[in-house]
């Protein structure tokens, strides 16, 4: 028998697939918890901006008739899954928190991740909010309004999967499928308390490919490790529309996550050799959690890359990525967009095509110092974000620039430069009650190696859940 939750919207996939085969509960009752729970909370933390419940009643019931006939289609068969804003899912709006997007077209076109989640039965519960072109590490754009986060609503989820984030941290779904330019599915995981984990380039089949370029991955947001590691056996199944993906991949993910620390030769840098202001909090959480990881076998070295802060590097590519992006609007659609990206395509507009081969040979620099790096350790430790979240601030409330946009941030976007492996684990929380992450990065495509040591950390220390999801889930 399986421990009956509470609430079946608190169960992680994997539970939930235990549940279902043993027949003590159904899909269709996990959509109605999950969809009770989203019709809770959605309308102060804004972590969905479409809900599409009929469809998803619909995934349930046939969901539930493959495990009544003791044929489902794998463990992510009736588990309720969202999909951020920015990625196409036929019969839903892809709106990318802009005005821009004509909302009548025709949504006909799944991209891999949606196809492959739909073949695995999985019940796609809607679509997640992201700023607009997931401009920003906040989330908040003129179409969908503010997203909040659940540990305290007067904060930033980060972004630019806030909503991802948010809706698995408040039991809204126990996967959420996010994307990671400079640190997208790392900043809300850490700031919400999750899971998150941004896959080797390539791993994650992508279509059509971001207009930012090949700094840009998808991965997930999950309420604990093993849900990660079978949301990518399912995620990471080849398609070729995108010609940048690795060669398939059919290895378990699931299968390592037992192993542990014990030999891991970790190399633990708490700056990375640059970073300036890292929050007092933030430094102390994650140092003990490496203490931890010596005493559980580890091999810990505390050592810096060598290498310089790439932030230069990362936000002109990105403001070049922003500049294109908008030279494909209409100037009626151009007026209509969230300051903060207008802000960042017009510091775009201002780079020659010199400066930016300058900044894909920088950048190819760092990728082979890092590459060679990692050929002496089996992980790069670091905090995950070097605050704590931090109060909602308006679009266009800062000026934009390359220290505004990212440089709170100094741990995330390297690792989209360099395309490796890196996840997000909470590790303690502030006096204020906020989560704080500890990030694994690996060698390029040892994500099994990553996922193995969140597992192992989670062991140490669960994966707390927000005071208002406890609540939530007690009975009345």
């Amino acid at each position: 028998m399986t421990a009956f939750p509470a609430n079946l919207a608190d169960a992680p996939a994997h539970r939930l697939a235990r549940l279902f085969a043993s027949g003590e509960a159904s899909p269709v009752e996990a959509c109605s918890a999950v969809l009770a729970r989203i019709e809770r909370f959605n309308p102060e933390y804004r972590a969905f901006v479409c809900v599409d419940a009929e469809g998803a009643q619909a995934a349930a019931r046939a969901s539930e008739a493959r495990w009544q006939g003791k044929r489902p289609l794998g463990p992510l068969d009736g588990v309720p899954v969202s999909i951020k804003d920015l990625i196409l899912t036929k019969g839903l709006p892809t709106l990318r928190g802009s005005f821009t997007i004509d909302e009548s077209q025709p949504w006909d076109i799944d991209a891999p991740v949606a196809a492959r989640l739909r073949e695995a039965g999985a019940v796609l519960l809607g679509k997640t909010a992201t700023p607009e072109f997931g401009c920003k590490g906040e989330t908040n754009s003129p179409r969908t309004g503010f997203t909040r986060n659940p540990w305290n609503p007067a904060r930033t989820p980060g972004g630019s999967s806030g909503g991802a984030a948010v809706a698995v941290a408040l039991g809204m779904g126990p996967i959420a499928v996010g994307t990671d330019g400079a640190g997208s599915v790392r900043i809300p995981a850490a700031f919400c308390g999750n899971f998150g984990l941004k896959p080797s380039f390539g791993r994650v089949p992508a279509y059509p490919l971001s207009p930012f370029g090949t700094v840009a991955h998808l991965g997930p947001h999950t309420m604990d490790v093993r849900d990660a590691a079978l949301a990518m056996n399912v995620l990471k199944r080849p398609d070729a529309r995108d010609w940048t993906s690795l060669p398939p991949d059919d290895d378990d993910y699931t299968a390592a996550l037992e192993q542990g620390f014990a030999g891991l030769r970790i190399a633990w840098s708490p700056r990375l050799g640059y970073a300036q202001q890292v929050h007092p909090e933030v430094a102390a959480g994650v140092l003990a959690a490496v203490r931890s990881l010596e005493a559980a076998g580890a091999r810990v070295e505390e050592v810096d890359p060598g290498v310089e802060d790439p932030l230069e590097i990362t936000t002109g590519l990105w403001f070049v990525g922003a500049w294109t992006v908008w030279n494909t609007l209409t100037p009626q659609q151009q007026a209509r967009t969230d300051p903060d990206f207008r802000a960042q395509a017009e510091l775009g507009s201002r780079l020659s095509a010199l400066h930016v081969q300058q900044l894909h040979m920088r950048r190819g620099a760092l990728g082979s110092h890092m590459r060679q790096f990692m050929e002496r350790y089996d992980l790069l430790v670091t905090p995950s974000v070097a605050v704590p979240a931090f109060e909602i601030r308006p679009p266009g409330s800062v000026p934009m620039s390359s220290q505004a946009m990212l440089a709170w941030t100094p741990f995330s976007y390297p690792f989209n430069l360099t395309q490796q492996p890196a996840c997000t684990v909470p590790c303690g929380l502030t006096a204020d009650g906020l989560p704080i992450g500890i990030q694994f990065v690996g060698p390029m495509f040892r994500d099994d190696l990553v996922l193995r040591a969140a597992a192992a950390q989670e062991a140490i220390r669960p994966i707390p859940r927000p005071p208002v999801a406890v609540d939530s889930a007690r009975p009345a």
